[in-house]
């Protein structure tokens, strides 16, 4: 293993020295030189736009999470939810809150990512814009780079909707928010999924007076109605405004402030607030690289496409990461990095395999999943069935004075093998390597039923989820099965 973030483990492999060519400078690109130098490759990584270590370290997972980890703090000092408790919490200096993340965010970029590249043995890292001269060529502040193999890992950046007005309305994006040394006053958000919800919720708590405008009937409409509804329920009750089914006519600046002339359900609406923060989605970093002339396939999106074995169409060139589009997450990013290169340098041609990946969105509470859930698996003709248990069931969570959510357990019927999991909860994410584990290895509700769970942990909530397949837990006592 390395010390990495993005770090995958090693596998031994017999490979003369070949080069390879890593186009990014993000966890898919940092994983695949790390894993070409284990097999003794050559490695040149150029990188332009966003600095080393790409979104996730400097406009992503970690000053979001961070940010999120204040707002949290100061929230739930204002909030406490025992009797005979009173306290407040004061943003005193929201600039030493962000100054702060971004120091974080020097320290983990030097830390996880300059620092493990720094001996690695032939390894060369270029700032520059790179561009495709043919299927083994990259030009770079004019020199050519020969290669063996080519791996594009470009990422993605936002994606700005066709709105008359937008572009020159001053908005922010996840790439300037952290940059903000004063609190805005109040902030409207475009978009109702990961970033949206995430971002808006941190603003909402931290001060701000926030308006979610989501195009959709539900905010992250990928996810069934039941979760969608409460989370929003939540939200709500903390002050923020949600709007859904939102059309955008017209976006100006009036008097300082940004001015939204919308459409909702057909009825003319004007939004105003201090900052317009923009989450409508993520395009591909894959303009005027050359792609196009070499006839590397992309998608309506711009997204590189690419088999299992993350090979495009070219056969020296292969693609991983956000650029390839859907799952954009650090961890799969770093995943197909490592892999892409095995592939590119081993001519192997191991697939992806996401049959049990675990997903988070982090507000509060968490939004958590892993595999199916009831509908996922009646598309693909799986008799399955699903469990419900609210948190007011959860011991942990009852003497928490905090019961907002519940835990859906999804299984197979003839086998009673587990096969997903969706979940609303206060640190829900912690439960769901769980059943990531128990959906590899094949393990059943049943047996999860009839696992140990420590008393009063939130990953009892697993337990008591799978005894609902067969029993009313509610009618049992503590630690009964």
């Amino acid at each position: 293993m390395t010390n990495s973030c993005c770090s995958t483990e090693e596998t031994s492999c017999d490979a003369s020295q070949k080069h390879l060519v890593i186009i990014g400078g993000g966890s898919a690109a940092f994983a695949a030189a790390i894993k070409a130098s284990s097999l003794g490759a050559k490695v040149t990584l150029i990188n332009e736009g966003l600095p080393i270590g790409g979104t996730c370290v400097n406009v992503g997972c970690i000053p979001s999470k961070a940010m999120i980890r204040a707002a949290e703090a100061h929230y739930h000092a204002s909030h406490p939810r025992f009797d005979g408790i009173t306290s407040t919490g004061q943003v005193t200096d929201f600039g030493a809150v962000t100054a702060q993340t971004r120091h974080l965010v020097e320290e983990l970029r030097q830390k996880k990512y300059l620092d493990v590249v720094a001996d690695l043995p032939d390894f060369r890292m270029v700032q520059g814009r790179a561009r495709l001269v043919n299927e083994r060529t990259v030009a770079v502040n004019g020199e050519q780079i020969s290669a063996d193999r080519i791996l594009l890992a470009t990422g993605v950046s936002t994606q700005l909707p066709s709105v008359e007005g937008l572009a020159d309305s001053g908005y922010l994006t996840n790439e300037t928010l952290f940059e903000l040394n004063e609190l805005p006053e109040s902030v409207i958000v475009l978009g109702g999924r990961y970033i949206a919800l995430e971002l808006g919720q941190m603003l909402q708590r931290l001060g701000s007076k926030v308006t979610i405008l989501q195009r959709s009937k539900r905010i992250i409409p990928d996810e069934a109605q039941e979760l969608t509804d409460t989370l929003t329920e939540f939200l709500r009750d903390e002050g923020i405004k949600i709007e859904t089914g939102v059309h955008i006519d017209h976006v100006r600046r009036d008097k300082g402030r940004v001015a939204i002339e919308a459409q909702v359900d057909g009825e003319a609406r004007l939004f105003t607030a201090s900052h317009l923060l923009v989450a409508t989605g993520r395009r591909a970093n894959t303009q005027d690289m050359g792609l196009e002339a070499l006839g590397v396939a992309l998608d309506a999106n711009g997204h590189v496409i690419v088999s299992d074995a993350l090979e495009t169409n070219a056969p020296t060139i292969y693609a991983a990461g956000d650029v390839v589009g859907e799952p954009l997450y650090v961890y799969t990013a770093a995943y197909e990095g490592a892999l892409a290169a095995e592939n590119a340098l081993t001519d192997a041609s191991r697939k992806r395999d996401y049959t049990a990946l675990p997903w988070v969105m982090f507000t509060d509470p968490q939004v958590a999943g892993v595999g199916l859930d009831e509908k996922q698996a009646e598309q693909l003709g799986i008799q399955a069935e699903a469990t419900t248990l609210p948190l007011d069931q959860v011991p942990r969570c009852v003497a928490a004075r905090d019961t907002r959510g519940f835990v859906t357990l999804i299984r197979e019927v003839p086998t009673d093998k587990i096969i997903g999991a969706r979940i609303l909860a206060p640190e829900g994410s912690e439960l769901t390597m769980e059943i990531s584990l128990a959906i590899k290895y094949g393990v059943t509700a049943t047996e999860l039923a009839s696992s140990f769970h420590p008393y009063l942990t939130l990953s009892e909530a697993i337990k008591l989820a799978a005894i609902t397949f067969r029993k009313d837990v509610g009618k049992l006592s503590c630690c009964a099965v």
